[in-house]
């Protein structure tokens, strides 16, 4: 009921829902659209069909660059990791022209091919925050979608009006607050009706659209608080997801495991990896 606009940062309530005219802060996301050219993703895209794609759950197949991971247990050991594919090597250097993507090491990297014929779709989930750290990166190749987020929390979220009443331009957070205008004497009407409103977390689904060859960065609330999921009825043509995760605070500098973390990333920047 809320679409993401990167221009501003905020959920705007969508046009034909109870939340048309409302929006609200939504921090943690970062997209960059054409972040490859056409070329690159064809390039991309040939070389990863030349391995095998393994059957993964809901309609997906994937590829799995990354250490052998038991979650439950949290237990890890390299494995059979041999590294990140050689073609991302030209697209994690180009992550570094990311304003947000500064320090980020990749240590797994994760494709997905959706396709409408198998019903490939992902449920709401969070990625794990034992192993991976704060940023995920996923390139969206082939064709466009919408990751959809959603949150469980118990909390409420405070939206405001998205116009302002006397010259109709976008109002920023915080400009309208709990203090009504139509306190003031000889203001009343529309004013009273947009003073700001209260929503259960729960009630608010907020979509990021990802146009073709965009890059989506995920940190922070969009991370933690919110989780995230594709739908089938946006996948409308093959779609492939090549997620980079970093490593989190327990496996880097200063870390307990911060030795593993080393050799994982040792590993993973000789680009020289097979699928697992």
């Amino acid at each position: 009921n809320f679409t993401y606009c990167p221009a501003t940062g905020l959920a705007k309530g969508n046009e034909h829902s109870e939340f048309a005219g409302w929006a609200f802060p939504f921090p943690g996301v970062f997209l960059m659209e054409e972040f490859i050219s056409e070329d690159e993703e064809s390039e991309i895209v040939e070389l990863m069909d030349r391995d095998d794609w393994k059957p993964s759950q809901s309609g997906r197949k994937k590829q799995d660059y990354g250490p052998k991971v038991n979650f439950k247990k949290q237990r890890l050991k390299a494995g059979s990791f041999t590294g990140l594919p050689s073609f991302s090597k030209k697209i994690v250097a180009q992550m570094k022209a990311c304003s947000v993507l500064g320090g980020f090491l990749p240590v797994e990297q994760c494709n997905l091919d959706y396709t409408p014929e198998r019903g490939s779709a992902i449920d709401p989930h969070f990625d794990d925050w034992w192993l991976w750290g704060e940023r995920l990166v996923s390139l969206n190749l082939l064709s466009k979608t919408v990751l959809s987020m959603s949150c469980d929390s118990e909390d409420s979220i405070q939206l405001f009006p998205t116009f302002n009443t006397e010259n109709g331009e976008l109002s920023p957070p915080g400009s309208f607050t709990q203090t009504s205008a139509c306190k003031n004497s000889g203001e009343e009407g529309i004013n009273c009706i947009l003073s700001p409103r209260l929503v259960p977390s729960k009630e608010v689904t907020v979509a990021i659209h990802l146009p073709q060859r965009s890059l989506v960065v995920l940190y922070s609330d969009a991370r933690y608080k919110w989780k995230h999921a594709i739908y089938r009825k946006h996948i409308e043509h093959r779609r492939i997801c090549v997620t980079f995760r970093e490593l989190s605070a327990e496996f880097s500098a200063g870390g307990r495991h911060e030795e593993l973390g080393k050799e994982l990333l040792e590993i993973a920047f000789s680009f020289q990896g097979r699928p697992v």
